[in-house]
């Protein structure tokens, strides 16, 4: 991944203000991007150190809170 790529899509992350942005952002990556997740691509910025620990918690914790979520809609429904 090139460095304005990088660069582009933490400045995305950071643009989101909300939970609810940064789902929607999370949204558009996967479909769009050739990379994988988004939370893989976080991941990696946070081991290249180029994001803080505290921001990529942040991001991290709002993902699987939402995956968590889903995850207990889909079993109550079954």
């Amino acid at each position: 991944m090139s460095k304005s790529t990088r660069e582009a899509i933490v400045d995305k992350l950071r643009a989101c203000q909300t939970d609810e942005q940064l789902l929607a952002y999370d949204a558009q990556f996967n479909i769009e991007s050739n990379t994988g997740p988004l939370y893989l691509v976080i991941c990696e910025f946070l081991h290249n150190r180029t994001i803080s620990r505290a921001i990529a918690a942040k991001w991290l914790k709002t993902l699987l809170e939402d995956r968590e979520n889903k995850l207990r809609m889909v079993s109550v429904k079954a």
